[in-house]
């Protein structure tokens, strides 16, 4: 199995879930669900964990001498994150229910799959504290590091964020599809799980256009700013954009998404600084996606998708996914908690997002990385002839 794609193996665990809440005796279900109870009580203990690991490390290895190009290409690269999620809710919003039936999810109270054992493992601190923790020792490390060449604490949180990567990579993206199998189960058991899966394809054909959308919207800003033709631009991103399909990482797709913002005419030492940078911090793809994948799960839900509710989410989107691109799958497992602590969703709603998000996870990382060339263009006609911007 190990052999075969994440979303094949997605793909056979829903199918593999929905057999056996039907067609298998309960006992069977029940023991799939066990170990779908017991994994999204590590999810939730994990996250807080996820989150200080991503973007205290994210921060503390941030430089000290850039200056005006550090500030302008992480405030260009958060104001298009937020920007994008933003556009994704407004457009979402009428379009969604027009093909999705509010509470066609099925009846909430439905009595499902009971887990044999229940073991609470609850996380060492909310998802607030979290974010605030990680913000405390990420700027603390970076000053410390740079004022005092101090490197054991920022050796510690790499360390850290290295233990972190590696409980995705080794634990929760393996076991996803059997823990999404469980999801499932429960779901065709209560009676939910086709009307579910006839949305998918429609959201998802949703989410590739509003990708195209925004980028193309990038390009054109880029080219109006640089007096280049931003179709151009666009195609001669291609290569950074097919790369990140396969990859699903925009850390692992960085020297083709240098060598297309280079050939885009970027200076090769802003393209040096502002793309590894943007790789980190640049997430309008996927913010894209989580934004309408969630208004998504929330109009299945027989909720009503609330302003008050989205723009704080994806406010704090933009910062809790820090880092988090250079792990696939990252993105959405990072997020994980600002939608049970800002949207409310419970485990169910955060297994059809784990499941959606995933489906298309190259697709976002593409319009990622592709992007972090139009913001290298725009960066590259700011700081055009400011030698002092790189220390």
């Amino acid at each position: 199995m190990k052999h075969i794609g994440l979303l094949p193996r997605l793909i056979i665990g829903i199918i593999a879930g929905i057999l056996v809440g039907l067609f298998l005796p309960e006992w069977t279900g029940r023991i799939l669900y066990t170990f779908t109870h017991l994994f999204g009580q590590f999810l939730a203990f994990i996250i807080p964990l996820i989150i200080i690991g991503f973007i205290a490390a994210g921060i503390a290895e941030l430089g000290s001498k850039a200056g005006k190009l550090l500030g302008g290409t992480a405030g260009l690269a958060y104001g298009s994150t937020i920007l994008a999620g933003m556009a994704a809710f407004f457009i979402a919003m009428p379009l969604l229910p027009a093909f999705i039936t509010p509470g066609s999810a099925g009846d909430p109270s439905a009595v499902g799959l009971t887990p044999f054992i229940e073991i609470a493992t609850p996380p060492i601190m909310g998802v607030m504290t979290a974010l605030v923790t990680a913000f405390v020792f990420g700027l603390g490390i970076n000053h410390i590091r740079h004022k005092n060449q101090q490197q054991v604490m920022f050796g510690f949180v790499e360390e850290f964020r290295t233990i972190i990567v590696l409980v995705i990579e080794k634990v929760i993206i393996p076991f996803l599809p059997l823990h999404i199998a469980g999801i499932f189960a429960d779901m065709a058991a209560t009676g939910e799980a086709f009307q579910t899966l006839s949305v998918f394809g429609r959201v998802f054909i949703l989410i590739i256009l509003l990708h195209i959308g925004y980028l193309i919207t990038q390009f054109v800003i880029a080219g109006i700013r640089t007096k280049k033709n931003p179709f151009t631009a666009l195609r001669k991103m291609l290569p950074a954009y097919t790369t990140a399909l396969g990859t699903m990482s925009s850390a692992a797709t960085i020297p083709v998404t240098l060598k297309s913002a280079k050939a885009n005419g970027v200076s090769e030492r802003i393209a040096e600084f502002v793309i590894p940078l943007s790789a980190t911090i640049h997430l309008a793809g996927s913010t894209i996606t989580l934004v309408v994948c969630s208004v998504a799960v929330v109009i299945l839900g027989g909720g009503t998708p609330e302003l008050s509710n989205f723009f704080p989410f994806v406010l704090l989107l933009g910062v809790t996914m820090i880092a988090a691109p250079g792990v696939p799958g990252g993105a959405v497992v990072a997020a994980l908690g600002l939608m049970s602590s800002i949207l409310g969703f419970s485990e169910a709603e955060q297994g059809l997002m784990l499941a959606l998000y995933m489906a298309q996870d190259g697709f976002g990382t593409a319009c990622n990385v592709t992007g972090d060339g139009a913001i290298a263009m725009m960066m590259d006609s700011v700081v055009d002839e400011e030698p002092e911007a790189i220390g």
